[in-house]
């Protein structure tokens, strides 16, 4: 099947906003539009780029933005961000609270305010009944741990990297687990093995650029422009053709997102 008639590919993490594009963010998402990808989601990581977020939403048709409070910057997140974060959700109707989460393998950002910052926000997608957009690096428990606590049931574990029996516990909680660049390398056994085994229903495509380039750009700029060609490693690593992966993953993304997307 040509590219022009693959499924629609979307791209459910994606930093658009962030300075790495200044210089060519136009032909970047002009190459992006070209290789098939019809949505990418923009999430947030301060209350300071919320506005960027949505000016990029607003310019670019195919984004979408989601609204959050990174764990990485959990130190100088301020009680009032929470308050900003609210307003602006209930203004701009972001597709998803994020990016979110908690953050164990720094070990310069204080486990405990990085926990407050994610259970509040874990409150805001509770009150408006948002999906989250997760960031779990070495906290898939203790994230868990949360997620039923406030009883969260839509959202996407974002780079997902844990055991097979985690990856279950997010399924289980009504959560996709997002793959992207760091599944193409070889080197990558667990990825690369629960990219291969997990049902396809329980995956969506992402590319986190700037960062997590996949094998092809290493050491380069990450670009949403690549998901094709993830989804063609993912296809192949399955032994399915692109076509399926575009239009599975698709429809998942739907699943938690709705009319949204």
């Amino acid at each position: 099947m040509p590219d022009s008639m693959l499924p629609a590919l979307i791209d459910t993490h994606c930093h658009l906003d962030a300075g790495e594009f200044d210089a060519d963010r136009d032909e970047v998402v002009e190459r992006t539009v070209a290789s098939g990808v019809t949505r990418i989601i923009v999430p947030a990581v301060t209350a300071d780029n919320f506005a960027a977020v949505n000016e990029i939403c607003a310019r670019y048709p195919l984004c979408r933005p989601a609204l959050g409070l990174h764990p990485i910057y959990a130190q100088q997140h301020q009680q009032d961000d929470l308050s900003r974060l609210r307003a602006a959700v209930a203004e701009t109707h972001p597709v998803a609270i994020g990016e979110i989460g908690l953050d164990l393998f720094v070990t310069d950002v204080d486990v405990t305010r990085q926990t407050y910052f994610f259970a509040e926000q874990l409150k805001i997608a509770r009150d408006f009944d948002l999906p989250v957009l997760l960031h779990t690096r070495h906290a898939n428990d203790e994230i868990m741990k949360q997620l039923r606590r406030f009883d969260i049931r839509r959202g996407i574990a974002h780079a997902f990297n844990g055991s097979m029996q985690q990856a279950e516990r997010f399924i289980q909680q009504g959560f996709k687990l997002g793959f992207g660049g760091a599944f193409t390398y070889t080197r990558a056994s667990n990825l690369r093995r629960l990219a291969a085994q997990l049902p396809l229903e329980a995956i969506v495509l992402e590319t986190d650029a700037p960062d997590m380039s996949p094998v092809w750009a290493h050491r380069q700029r990450n670009s949403p422009e690549y998901l094709a060609q993830i989804a063609a490693e993912l296809a192949a690593l399955r032994g399915v053709d692109v076509a399926t992966i575009a239009q599975v993953t698709g429809n998942n993304v739907r699943a938690i997102f709705g009319e949204r997307i």
